[in-house]
């Protein structure tokens, strides 16, 4: 049986290191954190690199895993579920070879699952899909991590993913963003598609084969093969392991046998029983491909999908953007053509679309004729429509007949045959993006979602061909950056974020919030094979992790903001915001000027006069609409909840007012100085709000704690969920239809209404 040789010769006191540190990472979970703090954050780390360079006592780790999660179960210890099983789901597809017995056993548990409240049931019926492929097909799971995350060309497995890291250069010191670059450089470097493919073929095979697999003359044989070699066995071992699914009635054996074949026909003469017994090898698990960006530009995210989908060496084929972008879209992402070295440019087209617009042309000579009347266009007649400037813009000029261009393909089709049915288009890449920082990334990561759904809902490109995933890991630099001292707020008060995920998901709060001040720390480091070490080993692997194991969304409201400014000649300012909005009294020379002269019937004193109209939220979700006119110095609206049972639809608004202390009742005002003033905080929760300053009086308004995103000169604003720019479009378009209808009608009811953030964590929000 498999493993079964590992675990004899495994011994107690091996068993007894690997319990105890399971029960430190719960002992953590329940808020008691190791006496050494540069520990915390570390344990499952440390548990998986210690069965790393052991493999052969991943057995015993998933054994142990097991009978914590059914001890769990019994107990009703549901905190201790989601991250047990992502430590063993983590292990059991790096292990060697698992005994079909224990997973069995986790597959059971998984299905048990599904009779729990989210998001228990969907990691375990995610999980248990996966698992029962493993089953069938031992390595399964890795080799698909590895092909998608390596981006391995695969028939039977087309699927790519990549991880983008972003990181503000203006947010975060240099040190920090020149360790990450240098670090996650190192890392890219280091794998090749030699090695990766390598690693694939000996993985399946050991899965498949166990202790009588020989891995170092596996791993020597493929070592001295060239290139394309390694490639054919390479494809040989992805067909037998992915056919398993595809055949469906395929049995273990079946597969077992298939890749004994494959073993034989590598090996040679060598028979499969011959094997050292020295125990199960382990085959590293790469690192994934992760790309490291300083985020300069508002549009650099898109841009950097869209060459994800279509990298540079595409550039060149006039097929590859320019169905699905503008033309100026196309010039913006690719200013030069990378395959010719030629310049791109645009040219005016005066063509109508209608045949008979045509310029007359020459008659062919006769060997020509027959061609040509194959290949000419054929419209039919229609009205002749001014085009817009835009799309009066060609798409590409160059590279159409080099080596990039448009290979020969179908003839056009007659007039009056119908057009063949496009196939449907397929998510075959996954971009994993990463969010280091604090709340201001996150808010700039608002306003580029906001400006991608846009700009999806005018032409539809990445939505249908990507799979988008949003990760956030909180950094706090050890000593203030220029941008953070000008905003005035401390480290808990920039990671609102990411305490409320900790908060929502424990495991998230162990694994990724503990980072906020070692990453600082380690990037600092002075240089040293030591902080090579661990740097290498355990920022990147973290960050992999995160990505690899983080599948559950938590969704945060986006909300859209209109600013009105004093000059009436400025436009108002339409902007978004994720975490906060806050105002503040304007110094304006001009009003004090005018108080001087001015007879005030207002109270005296610092702020200035609002009138404030919004929909309040009470318990039973009504809304009532109120007014107020007061007199303030700021107000602060917060769209983080305080803990996670409160609602992420709402704000919580904190208004600032200045009144009166009024305690001489009985008493004649007429010889008494004025009464002091103070300030009382007004609070309220509400969805929508407006704000007018009825004197004209400016105050300024910063957005997600940012310096940078600062209005000043306003007089009043307009806050509000932020709305789907897809559910927009179509609702004009049904109102165009139905002018009176006041209902969602149609598709529209359908659609999402709000626009929402997604992040993901390890398990959601646990209810």
């Amino acid at each position: 049986m498999c493993c079964s040789l590992s675990l004899a010769m495994e011994s107690p006191e091996v068993e007894s290191d690997i319990l105890r540190r399971v029960r430190a990472l719960l002992r953590e979970l329940d808020g008691h954190h190791p006496s050494c703090q540069s520990d915390r954050g570390m344990l499952r780390w440390t548990l998986h690199k210690k069965i790393n360079q052991n493999p052969s006592t991943s057995c015993v780790l998933v054994r142990i895993l097991v009978k914590e999660l059914e001890r769990a179960e019994r107990g009703d210890l549901r905190h201790y579920i989601i991250p047990l099983l992502h430590t063993l789901m983590y292990t059991l597809i790096q292990a060697p070879c698992i005994p079909d017995e224990l997973c069995a056993r986790v597959y059971d548990f998984c299905k048990r699952l599904l009779t729990l409240p989210k998001p228990f049931c969907t990691i375990g019926l995610a999980y248990a899909s996966r698992l029962k492929v493993e089953r069938t097909a031992p390595g399964t799971l890795y080799q698909r991590m590895v092909i998608s995350e390596q981006s391995l060309r695969s028939a039977p497995y087309p699927y790519q993913e990549r991880i983008f890291i972003f990181a503000d250069p203006e947010l975060l010191p240099e040190a920090i963003c020149t360790a990450l670059v240098t670090d996650t450089e190192a890392a890219r470097v280091s794998q090749s598609p030699r090695g990766c493919m390598s690693c694939v073929v000996t993985h399946a095979l050991q899965a498949a084969l166990g202790d009588t697999c020989d891995i170092h003359g596996l791993r020597a044989r493929l070592q001295a093969l060239p290139l394309g070699d390694v490639e054919h066995w390479f494809q040989q071992v992805v067909a037998a392991v992915e056919c398993v699914g595809s055949e469906g009635g395929s049995e273990r054996g079946q597969h077992t046998a298939r890749l004994e074949r494959i073993y034989h026909g590598l090996l040679g003469s060598l028979p499969a029983g011959n094997a050292p017994q020295e125990g199960l090898q382990g085959t590293p698990l790469p690192n994934p491909n992760i790309s490291f960006h300083l985020w300069t530009e508002d549009e650099q995210l898109w841009k950097e999908l869209v060459l994800f989908l279509r990298p540079l060496s595409q550039s060149c084929e006039p097929d590859c953007l320019g169905q699905d972008l503008d033309p100026i879209e196309i010039q913006d992402i690719l200013p030069d053509c990378a395959c010719c070295g030629q310049s791109r440019f645009s040219v005016l087209s005066t063509d109508s679309g209608i045949e008979r617009d045509l310029p007359a042309q020459e008659e062919p000579c006769a060997p020509c004729a027959a061609d040509t009347e194959h290949s000419r266009l054929h419209r039919k007649g229609g009205i002749k429509k001014k085009l817009s400037p835009l799309d009066s813009v060609a798409f590409l000029q160059a590279g159409s007949g080099g080596p990039g261009g448009k290979s020969p393909g179908k003839l056009p089709r007659r007039s009056g045959m119908p057009p063949e049915p496009a196939a449907p288009l397929q998510r075959l890449h996954t971009a994993r993006v990463v969010l280091l920082g604090d709340d201001r990334i996150l808010g700039r990561l608002a306003q580029a979602y906001h400006s991608l759904r846009k700009r999806e809902t005018r032409r539809v490109f990445l939505t249908p061909r990507l799979n988008l995933q949003f990760y956030h890991i909180p950094v706090v630099p050890g000593q203030p950056h220029p941008s953070a001292a000008a905003d005035h707020a401390g480290p808990e008060e920039l990671c609102e974020v990411a305490g409320y995920l900790g908060r929502a998901d424990p495991w998230y709060e162990s694994n990724i919030n503990t980072l906020c001040h070692m990453i600082p720390k380690l990037a600092t480091m002075p240089s040293s094979p030591s902080r090579a070490l661990v740097t290498d080993l355990f920022l990147t692997d973290v960050i992999a992790y995160y990505a690899r194991m983080g599948t559950q969304p938590v969704c945060f409201q986006v909300h859209a903001v209109k600013v009105l400014f004093r000059d009436p000649a400025q436009e108002p300012a339409e902007d978004v915001f994720l975490t906060e909005l806050l105002t503040q009294v304007q110094d304006s020379p001009s009003h004090r000027e005018l108080s001087t002269t001015k007879r005030k019937t207002t109270l005296d004193g610092p702020g200035i006069d609002l009138t404030v109209t919004y929909r309040k939220v009470v318990l039973s979700d009504r809304e009532k609409e109120l007014a107020l006119a007061l007199r303030s110095t700021g107000l602060l609206m917060k769209a983080i909840p305080a803990d996670e049972a409160a609602g992420r639809g709402c704000l919580s608004v904190t208004i600032t007012e200045i009144v009166r202390i009024n305690n001489l009742a009985g008493r004649s005002f007429s010889a008494l100085p004025p009464l002091p003033i103070q300030a009382v905080a007004n609070r309220f929760k509400t969805r929508n709000i407006k704000i007018r300053s009825p004197e004209q009086r400016p105050f300024t308004v910063r957005l997600d704690k940012d310096s940078r995103r600062t209005y000043r000169d306003v007089i009043g604003l307009e806050v509000s969920p932020c709305l789907e720019p897809s559910y927009c479009l179509q609702k004009t378009r049904t109102m165009k239809c139905s002018p009176h209808e006041t209902e969602d009608v149609g598709l529209v009811k359908y659609l999402p209404k709000s626009l929402l953030l997604p992040i993901n964590t390890f398990a959601g929000v646990i209810q």
